[in-house]
């Protein structure tokens, strides 16, 4: 493999074969590469002095987390040595389209009967936000997916969340069912108190219409709680 002092704007192509993201991606799989190596394959190329993958470990330790990358604003992305708008809006193009792969996987699944399906789904919907968003989920009788809604946005609270309107796109959609969800822009996953009120309050709204709700998700940076697997509901 060349140094950087042999070529001072260098590719993947200058590293051995063994060595390149992509190639140990088509021998062994993308889940046997690192996130910089990952990154690296998307970068294509790095900046003079450093290859991709230099570049891809540089943005990992400036941002945090390809979490993080992603959340990143146009402004803070473009600021960065070797990104700019172009790059940007490949990132949110592949964040787009890992949501609409999910969606689609949803739709397609039929019943909704894996716990680890919807909780992926809202995630990714919701890690990314930057303020906390109250969502929903609506299902049919058999936990078919009618339709998934970012319907508040602020602080959790009786205040902000109206359960009546909840009720009324639960009547308007026909949901029989309906999951929950709110991102903590903190990234820390665990409920809080004010959680823990307004979920009864639209517990207590949703059996007057004979909607069950079926489970409330905290999504966290990297993690999500479920009020359905403590026993709160």
């Amino acid at each position: 493999m060349q140094s950087s002092g042999d070529n001072p704007f260098l590719t993947l192509k200058d590293w051995h074969p063994s060595q390149q993201p992509r190639e140990k991606l088509l021998q062994y799989g993308a889940t046997a590469l690192s996130d910089s190596e990952l990154l690296a394959i998307f970068l294509r190329t790095g900046i003079p002095g450093k290859t991709a993958v230099d570049m891809a470990r540089d943005l990992l330790n400036e941002f945090g987390s390809l979490q993080m990358l992603f959340k990143a604003s146009r402004s803070r992305l473009c600021q960065t040595k070797g990104m700019g708008d172009a790059k940007y809006t490949q990132l949110q193009a592949v964040l787009e389209m890992a949501k609409r792969c999910l969606w689609e996987d949803l739709q397609r699944s039929g019943a909704l009967t894996s716990p680890q399906q919807s909780r992926d789904y809202l995630q990714a919907q919701l890690s990314q936000e930057p303020r906390e968003v109250f969502a929903a989920l609506f299902l049919d009788s058999q936990h078919r997916v009618l339709g998934f809604e970012k319907l508040f946005y602020g602080s959790i609270s009786s205040a902000s969340i109206h359960p009546r309107e909840v009720v009324r796109r639960c009547l308007e959609l026909g949901a029989a069912a309906i999951i929950v969800a709110h991102n903590h822009p903190s990234g820390i996953a665990e409920p809080s108190q004010a959680d823990r009120d307004i979920t009864a309050q639209l517990q207590r709204s949703l059996q007057l219409v004979e909607v069950r709700l079926l489970d409330h998700i905290i999504v966290g940076q990297a993690s999500c709680s479920s009020f359905a697997e403590r026993g709160w509901l």
